[in-house]
């Protein structure tokens, strides 16, 4: 992790940056990830995704926070409606998503609901455990 404020790299388990006494999380000016300067205004790195958010869990802009999502949630909604992709939009990988309604709607929602059945398994399974995000599913 990359302190958001110096862009040190900051040791695991440790809450203040030690290089400009920061709390871990606090400041906008760098990716907690990769550690490249951001702008202060950015929802996600431009360098390796990341969003940014601070320790409150809120980005630079006031968004609404990056929360965790349930991994019951996920899988269930796969299994149930994952021919029309829900349990993407819910992840956060709208592409896939719309990808899956295309192909419920070209080809009478077989393939895509194979798709989403086999997906929502392997989510409950837990060999598809983050979101689009990078944030881990709950359980």
């Amino acid at each position: 992790m990359f302190c958001r404020n110096c862009g040190r790299e900051i040791g695991e388990g440790n809450t203040v940056c030690t290089g400009c006494g920061a709390p871990a999380g606090s400041g906008y000016k760098f990716c907690p990830r990769c550690g490249h300067p951001t702008d202060e205004l950015a929802v996600y790195c431009t360098n390796c995704g990341a969003p940014l958010t601070n320790i409150q869990g809120q980005n630079a802009a006031g968004g609404r926070p990056a929360g965790q999502k349930s991994r019951l949630a996920a899988g269930l909604l796969g299994i149930f409606l994952g021919g029309l992709g829900i349990h993407n939009f819910y992840l956060g990988y709208n592409e896939k998503g719309i990808c899956q309604i295309v192909l419920f709607v070209l080809c009478c929602g077989i393939v895509s609901s194979i798709w989403g059945f086999v997906e929502g398994i392997l989510i409950l399974c837990g060999h598809i455990d983050t979101d689009a995000f990078g944030q881990p599913l709950t359980d």
